[in-house]
């Protein structure tokens, strides 16, 4: 389904950028201007570049975004030609050296791709199936998210967009977004941990196959044996040619409901993995690491004392809480405590 797999929204919105520049500074186009407010957005700290640095992401600020990318896309890629066979070009008159159309955007748009939980509220479980509507909800859920969270950043690069000018609001934005918004039709990401255990949308090929060839089959046996001069078929006594005519439109019906199927079972979302939530997620990150300094701490323990051990240990680190002793948002390692949500801080 566009927009929506596996518990997530897969959201892309195209913002038209003015042309020209604001009369007050003349020297900079609304282009450039958003490209520098882009520029002035700080990177995740999930690398070596940037793990130390005093600024993370804006998109960090939230705990829905999986992914998150905005550019200014300045006009469509060119692929180059459409290509023909040469000696057919030339008995159709096409010459070959003459430039095709190419297609080009009509404006510079700014470009807005976020893979985000397909959430209301935060906390609430994934979702396997949504409407068209409650997509709309949801997407208009997360673009207030977005204003509650990093309004600021907002305003400098979109105020260089087409429309923005009557957003003053969390609710303004969401609906500008949704005017932005066009389907996503290629998901981002999957969590599946476990194969073998997933619900995926199998095709049934073997039945399919076999109601569309079973009365193709029996169609150009009946067809053939009535060409043959066999007015009947044997041991059936069926008339051929009414026998034929008859499965050879139910061949046609059943192919037909086989594509049918085959692209509504295309459609279909893919239900959330387990632990496809970014708080699981984060958690997960963060277990991952503590658990591996205990293993390495506690080697060589008598039992009594390792049980203990790991007894304190998920006290402290709290496995199922997603909420706190966890890692935050755009970070790469729980290993500094400023990385990670306490439990203190938490409930303070």
């Amino acid at each position: 389904m566009p927009d929506f797999d596996s518990g997530h929204i897969f959201l892309t919105t195209l913002a038209p950028i003015k042309p020209g520049a604001p009369a007050d500074h003349p020297q900079s186009s609304y282009e450039q201007r958003a490209r520098i407010a882009l520029a002035k957005f700080a990177t995740a700290n999930q690398s070596p570049a940037t793990v130390d640095d005093s600024h993370n992401s804006p998109f960090a600020r939230n705990l829905r975004n999986h992914l998150a990318r905005m550019f200014v896309l300045n006009d469509a890629i060119f692929n180059g030609r459409i290509t023909q066979n040469p000696i057919i070009a030339l008995l159709k008159g096409n010459k070959q050296i003459v430039p095709q159309p190419v297609d080009r955007l009509n404006a510079p748009y700014l470009v807005f791709c976020a893979d985000v939980d397909a959430i209301i509220n935060d906390g609430d479980p994934l979702p396997a199936t949504l409407t068209g509507s409650q997509q709309k909800a949801v997407r208009a859920s997360y673009a207030r998210k977005l204003w509650e969270t990093m309004e600021t950043e907002l305003r400098d690069v979109y105020s260089n967009c087409y429309g923005f000018e009557t957003v003053n609001s969390a609710d303004d934005f969401a609906k500008y977004l949704d005017r932005c918004h066009v389907e996503t039709t290629m998901p981002f990401h999957d969590y599946y941990l476990d194969l073998d255990s997933a619900k995926f949308n199998n095709l049934p090929v073997t039945p399919l196959a076999a109601a569309v060839l079973v009365p193709l089959l029996v169609a150009l046996v009946s067809l053939v044996l009535w060409l043959f001069g066999m007015g009947t078929l044997p041991l059936l006594g069926w008339a051929s040619l009414p026998t034929g005519i008859t499965a050879l439109l139910l061949t046609g019906l059943a192919a037909y409901l086989a594509i049918r199927f085959t692209i509504s079972n295309g459609e279909k979302p893919l239900a959330p993995a387990t632990y496809d939530d970014l708080p699981s997620v984060l958690k997960a990150l963060y277990i991952q690491q503590k658990f591996s300094d205990f293993f390495i701490g506690n080697q060589g323990l008598p039992p009594d004392e390792l049980h203990g051990a790991f007894g304190a240990f998920m006290a402290e680190h709290d496995p199922d809480n997603r909420q706190v002793q966890t890692q935050k948002p755009g970070v790469i390692s729980s290993a500094d405590p400023e990385n990670v949500t306490l439990k203190d801080a938490h409930s303070s």
